[in-house]
């Protein structure tokens, strides 16, 4: 039986992977141990890299081939899904995630009982734009999962396998891990660990990104954004009756000899067609969602495993 698993996902890591694989190796040297990287349909040579560390460590490393980019959380799943230890890790392929943290972060595990255990950076070495949009997220997570304040989702954490099990059986085209976790357990707990700078390349995630992310969070796990379009819808109309009603007592009794604004009927009409398409853009994000789910939008696609004797 496999004791740590380690899901690490890949995308354009071809300078960094090698690293972190072997520091993983170092730190955790004499126990068994399984590494599963996932490449997410990188355009560099990662895919190369990935497949020679399956010949170097067999007995080590698996690798996983998605046919394109299906994104960082489909990636996580697919690796999770090929994972066999009691406890699993997910980690970046950056280096920022050191892998020597995992040590204290594996026996919160076992001591606190809990079923994640997230990885809390004394000082993050992100860049700002970055630090904004998961800030941004974490106050959206508060509300949407019911998040415990304080507790900072991270994207390195270690699980144990009741919650793997249970994560892995979802099937929606748009996942979001901390999400799933946070639909599936409370046993949620963090420890402060370290975060390294990036010393080779850049970050892949850009606002594209980041919003995509978002959506999967705010629409994938609640139907609270459609309460509180229909709540505002409410608040609008009431609004608009008593403002109607004011404009009316002027006409009449308060300036009767006045003309009625055109620009503020404009102002009114633009205010409410804007809220109307706001209000069915989200319901139509809904439909689509729905849509793509049940036409079989896949969470990913495994193009190839190499374990043991496979090679490329």
């Amino acid at each position: 039986m496999v004791k740590y698993s380690f899901v690490i996902p890949v995308f354009n890591g071809q300078a960094s992977i090698e690293d972190v694989v072997a520091r993983t190796m170092r730190a955790f040297q004499g126990e068994s141990i399984q590494i599963v990287l996932v490449d997410d349909g990188s355009q560099d040579s990662s895919s190369k890299v990935c497949s020679a560390l399956v010949l170097n460590h067999p007995d080590k490393v698996e690798f996983i081939e998605l046919a394109r980019n299906f994104g960082e959380h489909s990636a996580v799943l697919a690796g999770l899904g090929q994972s066999k230890g009691e406890m699993v890790a997910i980690l970046d392929d950056d280096g920022q995630n050191p892998p020597e943290e995992l040590l204290k972060m594996f026996a919160a595990l076992v001591e606190t009982k809990a079923d994640v255990v997230y990885g809390k950076y004394a000082e993050r070495k992100h860049h700002w734009f970055r630090i904004l949009g998961s800030w941004f997220n974490d106050v959206v997570a508060n509300v949407m999962l019911s998040k415990p304040k304080g507790l900072y989702l991270s994207s390195f954490k270690v699980m144990n396998r009741f919650l793997v099990d249970e994560i892995i059986n979802h099937r929606g085209p748009f996942p979001y891990i901390d999400g799933l976790i946070c639909r599936t357990t409370r046993r949620l707990a963090q420890v402060d660990v370290s975060h390294d700078s990036r010393t080779i390349g850049k970050s892949n995630y850009n606002l594209r990104r980041l919003i995509r992310l978002w959506l999967n969070m705010f629409l994938g796990f609640s139907i609270l954004p459609l309460r509180l379009t229909s709540l505002i819808g409410m608040i609008i109309a009431a609004l608009s009756c008593i403002w109607l009603l004011i404009i009316l007592i002027d006409k009449l009794w308060l300036s009767p000899n006045m003309t009625a604004g055109i620009p503020t009927v404009l102002a009114v009409i633009v205010l409410f067609s804007g809220f109307q398409l706001v209000a069915l853009g989200m319901i139509g994000e809904y439909l689509g969602r729905v849509f793509l789910a049940n036409n079989g939008q896949p969470q990913y696609v495994i193009r190839a495993i190499y374990e043991k004797e496979d090679s490329v």
